[in-house]
């Protein structure tokens, strides 16, 4: 399952040196509902390997506002505390997999 990534994790996530997954999303968003099972299915392949998780933007304007997330949902790959990629809006399972597997 993803984890709900927010202010009172984030840091020690980032402190991390597995590759951090942050899918940015809305409730209302109907995109980020569309790709929101996909997160869900890559959190348990790669359980172990990489943190993967979920950061509503609603509820977390300080993350959103670092990783200037202007559109969801966004996904953001971190690793070592720094951006190593990103994917703005919905994609296939095979996209997201790709950018995972090539920093894991």
């Amino acid at each position: 399952m993803a984890l709900a990534i927010n202010k009172d994790n984030f840091e020690s996530l980032l402190a991390s040196e597995q590759l951090v997954v942050i899918d940015f999303w809305a409730e209302w968003c109907g995109p980020c509902r569309m790709i929101g099972p996909i997160v869900e299915e890559l959190a348990a392949e790669f359980a172990g390997k990489a943190v993967i998780g979920k950061c509503d933007v609603e509820e977390n304007d300080e993350i959103t506002m670092k990783y200037g997330v202007r559109n969801i949902p966004t996904i953001v790959f971190v690793k070592g505390g720094q951006v190593v990629d990103k994917q703005v809006g919905a994609c296939a399972k095979e996209v997201l997999k790709a950018k995972i597997e090539k920093y894991v």
